[in-house]
């Protein structure tokens, strides 16, 4: 969910961008969105993450692509004095987000997702929600998380090819079969399980339409 400085993706809808051109989001809130169907579909998103995230019950936490701070603020608020970091690209709807949304253990910080300068099990938790579709190197990505992760992976991604299928049903992004832009990496919910288990072990899969949530046991 971003807010214009945008510019327009292939398939029409406008999308943001850092300010070295990378393409951070699109304009549609889906958060905060009043369409009866994407508010079902939310409602099953954040019940089944809601629900992995308890499970996982943080001291430490990073969110690594926090987007505007929607889910790391609220967690930060949910984890009341305990240690949660937010990163994320350099773009001005992003900032302003952070601005709006501040909590008194909340810090964000723009880094790259590719080398986190944090020490080895520095966090609890590292989470990644709908941001591994984005990024160049997501199995880099995935080991620096792990690493700086002391026992849990909480990830999410577009559940593939469903996520383009949908898209091409409500006659977007046609031209490019449904990927939304800025949409790098594309995952069965198998392969991303594949992915994720060089990491750690897999020990919970939620399918909530159209994405795959994952949480995974990297320590003991």
């Amino acid at each position: 969910m971003s807010t214009p400085d945008t510019k327009r993706g292939t398939g029409g809808a406008p999308v943001t961008t850092s300010d070295d051109g990378i393409v951070t989001g699109n304009t549609y809130d889906k958060y905060g969105s009043t369409n009866p169907v994407v508010k079902k579909l939310m409602a099953g998103f954040e019940t089944n993450l809601e629900q992995l995230f308890a499970r996982a019950s943080p001291e430490s936490l990073l969110d690594v692509g926090c987007g505007e701070g929607v889910l790391v603020h609220e967690w930060a608020t949910k984890l009341s004095d305990k240690r949660v970091v937010g990163i994320d690209l350099e773009e001005e709807s992003i900032q302003a987000g952070w601005a709006q949304r501040q909590a008194p253990n909340l810090e964000y910080r723009i880094l790259r997702a590719e080398n986190l300068p944090f020490a080895d099990d520095e966090f609890d938790v590292a989470t990644a929600i709908e941001v591994l579709e984005h990024v160049p190197d997501p199995e880099h990505t995935v080991a620096e998380m792990a690493r700086v992760a002391k026992r849990w992976l909480l990830v999410s991604v577009p559940r593939e090819p469903i996520w383009r299928a949908v898209n091409m049903a409500r006659g977007a992004y046609i031209k490019d079969w449904g990927n939304t832009p800025g949409h790098l990496n594309h995952w069965s919910t198998a392969s991303f399980k594949r992915l994720l288990s060089q990491h750690g072990e897999v020990v919970e899969v939620r399918k909530p339409f159209p994405w795959t949530q994952l949480l995974v046991r990297v320590g003991d």
